[in-house]
């Protein structure tokens, strides 16, 4: 064989190896910067839990700087990381998600659909207080500096996931039946 073939070999099998690395699908951990709120109501007023939890690995496949694939996605937000800045009303959220029994809330994707570039609808199934049910939501995406942001919210009820609203006061006042799970998670 000539050289210049043997170049041209060399380079076309190159030029494929980077083309398949290119669309390789890679594991994702969430970072620092991921956060989730839990919004209600109450007679009282509206309040926010927040957590920071970092638990939590997503399989994707990005090219260009565009999710083009989302393979998997879990999550585990452990319960006692969720704070209101009040224990007596984080004393109540734990008793209500039943805190001694079931310590995590989990995420695990089943199938993810894209929309648009930036839009992707997801199910998944969420396991809170220990009941599992399977939510639709539609996220938001974008690859910054190569970490993958995701957004998006769910709104559920107490009653979905066997759990009462709470009440506190000798019940003078009451959580609204509805809440949102809100996520902003950091893949790097």
């Amino acid at each position: 064989m000539k050289p210049t073939t043997i170049k041209v070999i060399f380079l076309t099998f190159a030029l494929a190896l980077i083309n398949i690395t290119a669309f390789a699908q890679k594991s994702y951990t969430l970072d620092n910067k991921t956060n989730f709120s839990v919004l209600g109501t109450s007679t009282l007023h509206d309040w926010e839990m927040t957590s920071s939890s970092k638990t939590g690995n997503a399989n994707l496949t990005v090219t260009d700087s565009k999710v083009v694939e989302i393979n998997s996605i879990t999550i585990d937000l452990a319960v006692e990381t969720i704070k209101s800045g009040k224990s007596g009303m984080d004393k109540i959220a734990y008793e209500t998600l039943n805190v001694k029994k079931f310590k995590t809330i989990k995420y695990v994707l089943k199938t993810a659909t894209k929309v648009n570039e930036t839009t992707w609808n997801l199910t998944g199934t969420y396991t809170i207080a220990g009941v599992s049910k399977d939510l639709k939501t539609q996220i938001k995406v974008a690859v910054v500096n190569g970490v993958v942001n995701i957004q998006g919210s769910n709104k559920i009820t107490f009653d979905e996931f066997g759990m009462k609203a709470p009440t506190a006061l000798l019940g003078t006042i009451k959580t609204g039946k509805e809440l949102t799970i809100k996520f902003n998670l950091n893949y790097k």
